[in-house]
């Protein structure tokens, strides 16, 4: 009988070079499926059920369409704004990233390369061990995540031609620069800035765009503002808990390998998920009475975001204490500081994006440079000796990167997103009319989520009785956590 043949796949072939390693190539493409995940169909079904009903299409739509507008925008010009060749100090070269030669060889990470001060290579360039395809597509599904965070400030008013034209914009001017800066090769990255899988570039970034682009759309109706119930509660969780399984993805693929750096990641992000949600819900429960649903929603994001720039560098009980003030200082900031701050109280930030992915971020990139452990980050980091505060050494001026890391997240969104903001207005109104914001999905789309009437037939108060999204239960508020 012949030999055998293995197929090429299996074989060190132009199509299983040395360098391929599939375990680790399979990781980054499941954990980019899981990322993406979160965005379809996790944030497409939280946004669609989360709002008013008259919203649920609209708000399910504006993050279908910005994953999808991401997705070209990507590969035709910002990953290589990302990840590419230094242009400045905080941005890339643009270029497509969809040529055959690219995409099949070797990932590389080319600004990467970290020197001494004396000229000495300090850490080589980042070289996964899979193609150029699966980093782009990883790295793609991040980008659309952080429009599709941004667009939760944004619900139930934006006009739908302006969020089609902000998407690509926020993108190319915005997030490339986040990302480039701390990720792909820039001068935070270099300087030893610690954002392990994004609470600066994606959470930071997403949470004060959404509110700087809230301010400059301008507020929902008066009565969606006084009261925007969940039209589903139950596919809120849904969409809930795929965001959360998905997170093992968003913080187990950030070493770039299947390693025992991820597994940590992983293990660190669902106990600081868990401990963050148990803390709100109890929260809610001792000044409200009441366990809020959408509460626990809001405190496992907060700790899903809270972990995520320290995820693989800090000790499983540092992740119980991010947990525990995840769970409690975005819930001051929301349920207290909000209610009670000017500013914040004029600005619709429909989700609360600000609280849940702003602070949260923030706090979390804080707290990284306290509880950063150093064998941990020499797993990771391109900066040799690196550790947080408690740790010694040169952690305290680690904890003073962080803040100043953070801050330039913040300055550069303000600004990048008013500029956006105000270029597209003088050609496309911000925000819809006051008619189209009456009626909602109908208006807009010309559909509705739910035919609850039958087919076709609108609803009529003589004939279905008293239903809409303001009924009125006749019991008294709790105050417990709430869409804002």
């Amino acid at each position: 009988m012949a030999a055998s043949v293995l197929p090429s796949a299996y074989q060190t072939s132009a199509s299983s070079p040395d360098w391929l390693n599939k375990g680790d190539n399979a990781w980054q493409m499941t954990s980019a499926t899981l990322v993406g995940l979160q965005s379809v169909p996790g944030l497409v079904i939280l946004y669609g059920s989360i709002v008013k009903k008259k919203w649920a299409v609209n708000s399910a739509f504006m993050a279908l369409y910005a994953f999808s507008a991401v997705v070209i925008c990507w590969v035709t010009w910002a990953y290589k704004m990302s990840f590419g060749e230094k242009l400045l100090p905080f941005w890339g070269k643009a270029g497509p990233a969809l040529g055959q030669k690219f995409l099949i060889k070797q990932a590389a990470l080319p600004a990467s390369t970290q020197y001494h001060f004396n000229g000495e290579v300090e850490t080589a360039m980042i070289t996964p061990f899979y193609p150029m395809a699966s980093m782009v597509w990883f790295q793609c599904v991040f980008a659309a995540i952080a429009v599709i965070l941004l667009a939760g400030s944004l619900l139930g008013r934006m006009n739908i031609r302006a969020w089609m034209a902000f998407v690509p914009l926020w993108l190319t001017f915005s997030y490339t620069v986040g990302a480039f800066s701390l990720w792909g090769g820039g001068f935070l990255f270099h300087w030893g800035v610690m954002d392990y899988s994004g609470g600066y570039v994606i959470h930071l970034s997403s949470g004060v765009a959404g509110f700087t682009a809230a301010y400059w759309v301008g507020p929902r109706l008066t009565i969606d503002r006084e009261r925007f119930p969940p039209n589903n509660v139950l596919m809120t969780l849904a969409g809930a808990g795929l965001l959360w399984m998905g997170w093992a993805g968003f913080n187990g693929g950030d070493p770039y390998s299947a390693n025992i750096d991820s597994s940590m990641a992983v293990l660190n992000t669902n106990i600081c998920a868990a401990t963050s949600l148990l803390v709100w819900t109890w929260l809610d429960v001792i000044f409200f009475g009441k366990p809020s649903v959408i509460g626990a929603v809001q405190g496992m994001i907060t700790g899903l975001v809270c972990i995520t720039p320290g995820a693989g560098l800090v000790q499983g009980w540092a992740a119980i204490i991010m947990g525990i003030l995840s769970g409690s200082i975005p819930w001051f900031t929301m349920m207290v500081v909000h209610k009670r701050w000017t500013l914040l109280q004029q600005v619709d930030d429909t989700l609360g994006v600000f609280h849940t992915h702003a602070v949260a971020g923030y706090l979390g990139g804080i707290l990284t440079g306290l509880f950063a452990e150093p064998t941990l980050c020499s797993l990771f980091l391109p900066v040799t000796n690196s550790r947080g505060g408690i740790y010694g050494g040169s952690g305290g001026t680690q904890i003073l990167k962080q803040i100043v890391g953070g801050a330039f997240i913040i300055g550069w969104n303000i600004v990048s997103t008013s500029i956006i903001c105000v270029v597209i207005g003088l050609v496309i109104p911000l925000r819809m009319s006051d008619e189209q914001l009456l009626i909602g999905d109908d208006a807009v789309h010309g559909e509705e989520a739910y035919a609850l009437w039958g087919d076709g037939e609108k609803y009529d108060g003589t004939k279905h009785g008293f239903y809409s999204d303001d009924t009125s239960h006749h019991r008294p508020v709790s105050g417990a956590t709430q869409v804002l």
